[in-house]
């Protein structure tokens, strides 16, 4: 099913575009853009019949809805209290697509800088709060809670989901359908998939069909001129850009068409925590040496923490029985030592609630309902770290009182080696053996107890720096990072300034990245902190 469908916009009474004028043109800036946005609201009600005084498409900071809707999809809570001068000066909750070609057409024309939020789950905040308070250009959040439709098609293996869905809700969807089809993407029910597939998208198929941007068949973007585009329509250069190379960069994605892969009616998934420091040592020198070269059909996902003592936990999925796996993993990965007590078969979508972290009886009517603060930072490994590494992982988790603060460590190999490097812009395939995010998390609130644990991570990726990826050290766009550097405040970043950062996100796909957004936005309409500028040589 494709829903592309053309819209009729009609034009309201004068009198209720002037109380709409009234009752909104006080929460912005006396400045200048103040007659910039009063002329937005005016244009976007002209553009839509359903606004109205009482409208649940407009919220400002003088609307009782504004706090209750900027904060519902925050999961970064650092951003609960940011300043007014950072916050979006409205948010639009559109319910049509047409209400988003509204007010990407009306903020254009108006001059009304515009960013995009789906699940909330950028850690840099960028989808919904400016990082540069002293930028003294307002912006309006289109937040695309209301466009989250999922519509599974079968017999096609394919399913059209609308960009405001979360995981959660894409699996509830596919899962009603049919007890054999799986999408490859996150484990986490929460994340919009919007987002997540704009910057890639992993999870526990990863060694087997790749990431979610690898599983994408078409797209209906909004372009800075207000068009749906499918396909067809904006081209393969720009359909080859949007399947990871980040959101709020090209246009607006408000729906994916994804492929639906096959996975039997039972698999297995399982879970070893290992302790004591010699334990953990030696499983994990084992497990950086194999983990790669596994069979296609398992991957397992590692996490380092000190919660209350030195944990390594091992969590797989084997697209098979527990028979199988216990063969497979006595053969390649003996040092384990899995027993079938750590393993439980299950269907996919119990997997998804498994690694979630439901307990044993939830059902997957709880996805529907997926709706703390934990900087995180990324690195490729390309070649399993020495011994004395991992010890000093262990002192620095250790420095930490309290957390939970910890390494995370995705396997690649298999399929992710196979694809090539520029299919999509997500560039980290062959050669990669696995990826290291580290997370720092809190809930103490204070700028002193922030800066606390920023420090941290920042010193602990500096000493893992001499063993990861060099030239440029990969970087994961799902996992934004300012440190890695930034834009400028205004419209313009030359390409050149913006390699600095971009080439760790994309390496040697980020020219291709600057030239789509030449193609689609050559005003540089759609942009933050870290979007792709358009190519200027």
């Amino acid at each position: 099913m494709n829903p592309l469908r053309s819209f009729l916009l009609l034009r309201p009474t004068l009198p209720l575009l002037l109380l709409l004028l009234l009752i909104f043109s006080s929460t912005w800036s006396t400045s200048s853009t103040a007659g910039d946005h009063n002329n937005f609201l005016l244009c976007l009600g002209s553009r839509n019949t359903t606004v109205s005084p009482n409208s649940d498409l407009i919220h400002t900071p003088n609307s009782a809805s504004y706090s209750s809707v900027f904060q519902f999809s925050i999961r970064n809570t650092r951003f609960n209290d940011t300043a007014a001068s950072t916050r979006p000066t409205a948010i639009i909750t559109p319910k049509t697509i047409s209400q988003v070609q509204s007010a990407v057409v009306c903020a254009r024309t108006h001059d009304v800088q515009v960013r995009v939020r789906s699940g909330g789950h950028d850690f840099e905040g960028m989808s919904y709060v400016s990082t540069s308070p002293s930028s003294t250009q307002p912006f309006l959040l289109i937040d695309l809670i209301n466009l989250r439709n999922v519509a599974v098609d079968v017999p096609s293996k394919s399913a059209w989901v609308q960009a405001g869905a979360v995981l959660g809700e894409v699996y509830h969807g596919i899962a009603s359908a049919s007890g054999t089809l799986a999408f490859p993407a996150g484990i986490c029910p929460t994340v919009g998939v919007g987002g997540h597939v704009s910057g890639g998208g992993y999870g526990m198929l990863i060694r087997k069909h790749g990431i979610a941007a690898d599983n994408v068949l078409d797209a209906q973007l909004v372009d800075a001129r207000g068009r749906v585009l499918d396909r067809a329509a904006m081209g393969e250069d720009v359909f080859w850009a949007i399947r990871g190379g980040g959101g709020n960069t090209y246009g607006i994605v408000v729906s994916w068409k994804i492929n639906l892969v096959t996975v039997p009616a039972r698999l297995t998934a399982f879970t070893a925590v290992r302790t004591s420091e010699e334990n953990v040592t030696r499983v994990f020198d084992r497990f950086q040496h194999v983990v790669d070269k596994l069979p296609d059909d398992l991957s397992i996902l590692l996490t380092l923490n000190t919660v209350t003592t030195m944990q390594a936990v091992f969590q797989g999925l084997y697209v098979g029985e527990t028979e199988t796996l216990l063969g497979v993993m006595k053969q390649s990965f003996p040092g384990l030592e899995l027993t079938g007590q750590d393993c439980r078969e299950m269907s996919w979508i119990q997997s998804i609630l498994y690694f979630a972290g439901y307990p044993n009886n939830a059902t997957y009517d709880e996805l529907l309902d997926s709706r703390s603060s934990a900087p995180v930072q990324f690195d490729k490994v390309k070649a399993p770290l020495p011994v004395k590494v991992l010890q000093g992982i262990w002192k620095r988790l250790y420095e930490l009182e309290s957390g939970p603060s910890f390494l995370q460590i995705i396997p690649h190999g298999g399929m992710m080696s196979r694809i090539s490097d520029s299919s999509i812009p997500y560039p980290h395939r062959a050669g990669n053996v696995y990826k290291i995010q580290y997370y720092a998390v809190w809930s103490r609130e204070g700028k002193e107890v922030e800066k606390r644990y920023l420090d941290w991570i920042r010193r602990l990726y500096e000493f893992t720096t001499p063993y990861v990826s060099k030239n440029p050290r990969g970087a994961y766009v799902n996992s934004r990072d300012l440190d890695l550097g930034r834009n400028n405040l205004g419209k313009i970043t030359s390409y050149r300034q913006a390699r600095i950062w971009g080439e760790k996100y994309y390496k040697h796909n980020f020219e291709r990245l600057a030239r789509a957004k030449a193609a689609i936005d050559p005003s540089n309409f759609f942009r933050n902190e870290q979007s792709v500028p358009p190519f200027t040589g």
